[in-house]
């Protein structure tokens, strides 16, 4: 039984509602797997999607030496492309932050006004109805940095987009204290992704240097996708978090 077992399902015609939609990314393959099958089914939809990566990547494997930083930014990258590609959602180009991966800029660090000033102009040049970003408490550094950087941006717009915030590694990791609670305004719900599964399914083996063999095999010590994660993400639905209606949603 997992935390998200008992949330109400919603059909696959959900998605069609959220209009043009911007979606925020820690890590490349965070996308396909908190939100492949709805960013397919906006595709499906025709709505159209642009893509921020906030991380540059580096640090599954930052001991490899045949593989320098650089080189591993551009592959992850690289992967990132081919992803959305296979969801649907490639014809506008990622905008890359290239912050330290593991280091992401939390609220009060430096660098983190000059990624939220980044995110603002891009959200007020895109306009999206909607953006999907990572739960305020998914349980990596990076992922709520991100939160917190899409938060402050969201403030400073006249009329913020909707936000719905998508699991990753709250599905593995996730003390209590890091799923919702009350005081957080917030409704669970699962998505139907049936239909578009095999599009998720595809899209996280893009990513192949985070997958078994991997591509950055000098560093013995580095991050693979285990299959036990994965098998969070052969489920028919996608788990999400919108602010319940007539509330603001508080501050973290």
């Amino acid at each position: 039984m997992t935390p998200f077992a008992d949330f109400p399902l919603r059909s696959a015609a959900y998605a069609a509602q959220l209009g043009p939609t911007a979606i925020v990314i820690p890590h490349p393959d965070d996308e396909a797997l908190g939100c492949g099958g709805l960013l397919t089914l906006l595709a499906q939809a025709g709505q159209p999607v642009h893509t921020v990566l906030v991380s540059d990547g580096t640090m599954s494997h930052p001991h490899s030496a045949l593989f320098s930083p650089e080189a591993r930014r551009a592959v992850r990258e690289g992967e990132l492309r081919h992803s959305l590609t296979l969801l649907g959602v490639d014809a506008h180009e990622p905008l890359c932050l290239r912050r330290p991966d593991s280091r992401v800029p939390a609220e009060g660090q430096p660098g983190f006004a000059e990624a939220v000033e980044q995110l603002r102009v891009f959200l007020a040049e895109t306009r999206p109805a909607t953006v999907l970003v990572p739960w305020r408490r998914d349980p990596h550094p990076d992922h709520r940095a991100s939160s917190q950087l899409v938060r402050a941006a969201l403030a400073q717009l006249p009329t913020p987009p909707r936000r719905l915030e998508y699991v990753v590694w709250a599905w593995e990791r996730a003390a209590p204290a890091d799923l919702p609670q009350p005081a957080d305004g917030v409704r669970g719900f699962r998505l139907d992704i049936g239909a578009a599964l095999p599009h998720k399914q595809r899209a996280i083996r893009a990513h192949r240097s985070q997958l078994a063999p991997g591509i950055f095999t000098d560093d013995a010590t580095g991050f693979l996708l285990y299959p036990e994660m994965l098998a969070h993400f052969q489920q028919p639905y996608e788990v999400y978090f919108e602010a319940l209606p007539d509330e603001p949603e508080p501050a973290q």
